[in-house]
């Protein structure tokens, strides 16, 4: 019977690998746009306002963020497979606690245990890919494990809004639950244990980053309902910011730090972090709000909203590979930062084109422009990361930019939710509007900013030397990382 429970090698073992470790990222990934079609069936079932629409999508992504490197050093000392179960299983039971919300504040704090969740299985998925796959056959594994991210990411509205149109906006968390049974009993029993030699735990580092993460998002979030000059909020962004500080001081310091300071020493790393942050800022913010305005003032049901979303989420898989081959030729600085002027000129001609009564084809440029802008950004920015450190750095530095992306994305949909909440609301469509077109405007501010960084990077090409960390088939990996 022992022999029977030993977890297959060779071939098969590869394939398992793939398989089960693709399938856990396609479910975490998932749960990062899928609840976007689905915010206002919530938001008339449970009663939530704004504010709680922003925590059900931010909760996710910002636990996520704070603790994805965390859990990559859980798993280093623990065991990656055992940890990729402990998630799994975190993951899975908060799904069905999401579904079985009686409220919006239950609801918040289920999407916040599966932030914990996605943060301990993601980067264990790629290190147990890693083991399992030899190294000629690596490249062709992760663009697998990151192209099966990309489509969850790319379908997740569909999905969301089919699955809220038919059943209910409960399904958007059940359909993670047999997924989630089915892949514990296959990670115990078709994956190999693996630990890093580095067990350090930066427990320290990862209480200040997220004690002051959220006191920056919950001022944001609750600026306009306890005003901008109460001491709740002045609390938050003083202590938020105050905690930040105290981060990077400490990470200066440590003997094994969360996210080594050093790193920032390169212009290119730091720019591109910079410029990811703002650029996920942007778009996430922009998603939540565009997602609802297509339900709240078009009209459409959730699966309509979700299909026509698609221009621009889905346009990442076609226009991504084409980016990375021109990336190729006149470097990759070039390219992410087009993408992410046409990010910001989507964002612009979506402000210049929502009105109350407006037909789908007018809003039609603005999601292509956004599409092909966001291809054109995710596989050179991944490259950039990589090619600025050296090879032993590579999983810390794409786990920092993971995590940066994500707070981005958090931020963003804070930020802009408080801009549109100052100018606008739920009341009608022209209030809707009113409050849609300055925040769509601050959101295309954030990614030209991004872009005019990105600028500033170095223009050359970088295929060899010290620094550069990319060898044979290492692009795909960044990619598969980056998605």
């Amino acid at each position: 019977m022992q022999q029977l429970r030993k977890p297959p090698t060779g071939s098969a073992g590869t394939v398992w690998a793939l398989v089960v470790t693709s399938a856990a990222g396609f479910i975490t990934a998932l749960d990062n746009l899928i609840v976007t079609t689905a915010l206002p069936s919530i938001r008339r079932d449970l009663g939530g306002g704004l504010a709680d629409l922003e925590w059900t999508v931010s909760a996710y992504t910002l636990t996520f963020a704070v603790l994805v490197m965390f859990g990559a050093s859980l798993g280093d000392r623990f065991g990656r497979r055992r940890l990729f179960v402990i998630g799994l299983t975190i993951f899975t039971v908060a799904s069905a606690a999401a579904a079985l919300a009686p409220g919006m504040n239950e609801l918040i704090a289920a999407r916040a245990v599966q932030g914990l969740g996605a943060a301990i299985i993601t980067p264990v998925t790629l290190t147990l890919l890693s083991a399992a796959v030899p190294p000629e056959r690596r490249g062709a594994a992760f663009g697998i494990w990151g192209a099966v991210s990309g489509i969850a990411v790319a379908t997740g509205p569909l999905i969301g809004g089919t699955l809220t149109e038919h059943l209910s906006w409960q399904w958007i968390f059940w359909v993670n639950v047999p997924l989630g049974l089915a892949l514990i009993p296959l990670g115990r029993l078709r994956l190999n244990e693996s630990r890093g030699s580095d067990a350090s735990l930066d427990v320290p580092g990862t209480l200040l980053v997220s004690g002051g993460l959220f006191g920056i998002v919950y001022a944001l979030v609750r600026g306009n309902t306890d005003g901008w000059t109460s001491m709740t909020i002045l609390g938050g962004f003083v202590a938020g910011t105050a905690l930040l500080i105290g981060f990077v001081g400490y990470e200066l310091r440590a003997k094994h730090p969360m996210l080594p300071m050093r790193l920032f020493r390169h212009r290119s790393f730091s720019i591109i972090n910079v410029a990811s942050l703002l650029m996920f800022l942007g778009m996430f913010g922009a998603i939540f709000l565009l997602s609802q305005y297509l339900q709240t003032v078009g009209g459409y049901s959730p699966m309509e909203a979700g299909v026509r979303m698609l221009p621009w989420t889905a346009m990442p898989m076609i226009a991504g590979p084409l980016a990375g081959a021109l990336s190729d030729r006149v470097g990759g600085a070039p390219v992410v930062a087009a993408g992410m002027a046409l990010n910001a000129l989507g964002l612009g001609l979506w402000a210049l084109a929502v009105e109350p009564r407006v037909s789908y084809t007018h809003l039609l440029p603005a999601l292509i422009v956004c599409g092909i802008g966001m291809g054109m950004f995710f596989a050179p920015s991944a490259n950039l990361v990589l090619s600025s450190v050296r090879p032993e750095e590579e999983g810390i530095a794409s786990g920092a930019n993971n995590a940066i992306r994500e707070v981005g994305g958090a931020i963003g949909v804070a930020s802009l939710g408080a801009v549109f909440a100052a100018q606008g609301g739920y009341g009608s469509a022209s209030l809707f509007v009113d409050g849609l077109v300055p925040a769509l405007w601050a959101g295309a501010g954030a990614v030209a900013l991004a872009a005019a960084l990105a600028f500033l990077m170095p223009r050359q090409r970088r295929t060899d030397g010290p620094d550069t960390g990319l060898a044979a088939g290492e692009t795909d990996i960044g990619a598969a990382v980056a998605n």
